[in-house]
């Protein structure tokens, strides 16, 4: 059973209004669960006697099931699983693995095909936050072992069953940024008949691809590239693209938000509202800016990679590469300027090294005479780029790997021309002077600057400055915010392709959650006791996805808590004086409970 949820009649969010069907009370009647410890193919079991931690659970009358397995996720142990729980009666699951991140959903899956219900499943973690954390203490890392399938039972013992909360939603998805995962995302998403929205803050659609000339492998422009684009959204009636607009307002819950766009047009401003079911955020990267100074950056012929590449395009086709009036025939490249440094961004950019080498392919093509030096610390021309590579080297440019602590330097000499110089560990650190009429500093892709979109949608944004999904592999395009994706280089530095091929992801996470007509959401939210409630407003600033709110009643100003806007964080619980807010699945007496079974001391030896 699924309960609909209705946005509106959230208020007090007591276990009934969030899909919680009535239940005995917690602890009044003998369980019956299943623990299942993992060797995880020897993570787990090369430090932890996972026998021992079976054999500890031996005394405990409401563990019924208690098994070691080799790999608790493997379809044939997920399917035995099944069958412990149907011919056992189990009414609670514990999974000792690795952590809830990659398998929940994979043993929630478990619970629900025997018919078992999903929350009542626990995933203990024995493997990030225990074997691998004490791989120098294998007795110390089973007593712990022990101790937290210990813990686990005991919030499982006084689980009560949850349903998800169901949400409407609205067939309609706005896509923020229109560059080429944006815009291809837009025509994905309506040839599945989703309404899509796409803002894009610069005048012009097309990103930093609407700006490149031709490209790996079809030597197709980027222009010409976003120009096809436009012409297929042109063909798609449901798909509107506004230009210098930008996302100011969200409000609204999951599947039904309502958005509000600033749009500048001829001098005057609009405010325009919209009614969306997700966000597909693909705001792109901006590309490093040297200093002046850095790599000698600022002298007259030493250039950034996309500058050499405007040259480059200019010239190709019977043209002369030139600069400052001269004919080039020589240049020098400078790899990783801006990335992969100790006091700078300490990230691979990715997709420099392979433009660097097209670019020296151009160069090639327009004067195969020119001498073309790559300085690179290594070079990352992965996949197809290979072909390149090769290519290039075939074709008479040279490469020279330089120390990750010794960058070369660049000087200009009394001719006015000039001079890099470099150490080769190619060469048993021979010191390099290569003269140069063009020095390439090849820069890589930073995060944009988006401070005001990423405070709006509560994106997370990690170390680097670029946006976090949920799991690189599991959930790649997913944020911790329902309903709103990422896509493309604003989670960090892609090619073309990868950024599209987010994109398309996107839009199948979207149509997922749009073309049912409604989505379902876990019931792990934080309630409110009316009884307890004083109405002191304590917990109002607390929450960082402004779940709470206030209300007035007969008995007076209660807090209410939005079950489809929480995201179950449990953060607002120890502000309030009363204890009158709870969260359901992690309740206070079910944490409680967890850590009195943490603290039993078991023997091991």
């Amino acid at each position: 059973m699924t309960q609909t949820l209705d946005p509106a009649a959230d208020r007090g969010t007591t276990p009934e209004a969030t899909g919680t069907p009535a239940a005995q009370e917690p602890g009044t009647a003998r369980r019956r669960i299943g623990v299942y410890i993992c060797h995880c193919g020897g993570n787990i079991s090369d430090y932890v006697d996972v026998a021992k931690v079976r054999d500890a659970l031996a005394d405990d009358p409401e563990v019924v099931v208690a098994e070691t397995t080799l790999f608790a996720c493997a379809d044939g142990q997920q399917h035995e699983m099944v069958h412990d729980i149907e011919t056992e009666h189990l009414d609670g699951l514990v999974v000792a693995s690795c952590s809830p991140k990659l398998h929940q959903v994979t043993f929630r899956g478990v619970s629900k095909r025997a018919n078992l219900n999903p929350y009542a499943y626990t995933q203990v973690n024995i493997r990030e936050q225990d074997s691998w954390a004490h791989t120098d203490d294998h007795e110390g890392a089973t007593a712990k072992a022990i101790g937290l399938v210990k813990a686990g039972i005991a919030k499982t013992r006084l689980s009560v069953p949850l349903e998800p909360l169901r949400v409407d939603t609205v067939p309609a998805t706005m896509v923020v940024g229109g560059g080429v995962t944006g815009l291809r995302a837009a025509i994905g998403l309506a040839d599945i008949g989703i309404a899509v929205t796409v803002v894009e803050r610069e005048p012009q659609v097309g990103g930093w691809l609407g700006r490149l000339g031709p490209m790996f492998p079809h030597d197709r422009s980027g222009r010409e590239q976003i120009a096809q684009l436009l012409s297929e959204i042109e063909k798609r009636p449901t798909i509107t693209v506004l230009t210098d607009a930008e996302l100011v307002g969200k409000s609204g819950t999951f599947g039904n938000y309502t958005a509000k766009v600033h749009i500048r047009s001829g001098g005057a401003d609009e405010l325009r509202t919209l009614q969306v079911g997700t966000f597909v955020i693909a705001t792109g990267a901006d590309v490093y800016s040297p200093e002046v100074g850095e790599l000698g950056y600022g002298i007259d012929g030493v250039v950034t990679l996309g500058e050499f590449g405007t040259l480059v395009d200019a010239a190709k086709g019977g043209g002369v590469l030139t600069w400052s009036g001269r004919p080039v025939r020589s240049i020098a490249y400078v790899y990783c300027v801006g990335n992969r440094q100790a006091d700078g961004n300490a990230y691979c950019s990715k997709f420099c090294c392979t433009a660097t080498i097209h670019a020296s392919i151009k160069v090639a093509d327009i004067d195969p005479t020119i001498r073309q030096y790559h300085l690179h610390r290594d070079v990352r021309a992965y996949g197809r780029f290979e072909l390149l590579y090769t290519e290039s080297r075939e074709r008479g440019s040279v490469y020279l790997r330089y120390p990750d602590d010794e960058l070369p330097s660049v000087e200009q000499t009394a001719d006015k021309r000039l001079a890099v110089t470099v150490t080769d560990k190619l060469t048993a650190g021979a010191r390099l002077t290569i003269p140069a009429d063009l020095v390439v500093l090849v820069t890589g892709m930073v995060p944009a600057q988006n401070t005001e979109l990423s405070t709006l949608l509560k994106l997370p944004v990690g170390d680097d400055g670029f946006y976090n999904e949920i799991h690189p592999k599991l959930r790649p395009v997913e944020t911790v915010v329902d309903g709103v994706m990422i896509a493309g280089a604003c989670q960090g530095p892609k090619t073309a392709t990868e950024a599209v091929s987010g994109g398309l992801a996107a839009v199948t996470q979207s149509a997922g959650i749009l073309k049912k007509g409604f989505a379902e959401l876990d019931p792990l939210v934080a309630t409110v006791d009316e009884a307890a409630c004083t109405g002191c407003d304590a917990c109002l600033t607390t929450c960082p996805y402004d779940a709470i709110s206030s209300y007035v009643c007969d008995s007076g100003t209660k807090a209410t808590i939005s079950a489809a806007t929480c995201k179950g964080c449990g953060g607002c619980v120890p502000f309030c004086p009363e204890d009158a807010i709870d969260l359901l699945g992690y309740t206070s007496a079910q944490m409680l409970a967890a850590i009195d079974g943490l603290s039993v001391k078991e023997p091991v030896g």
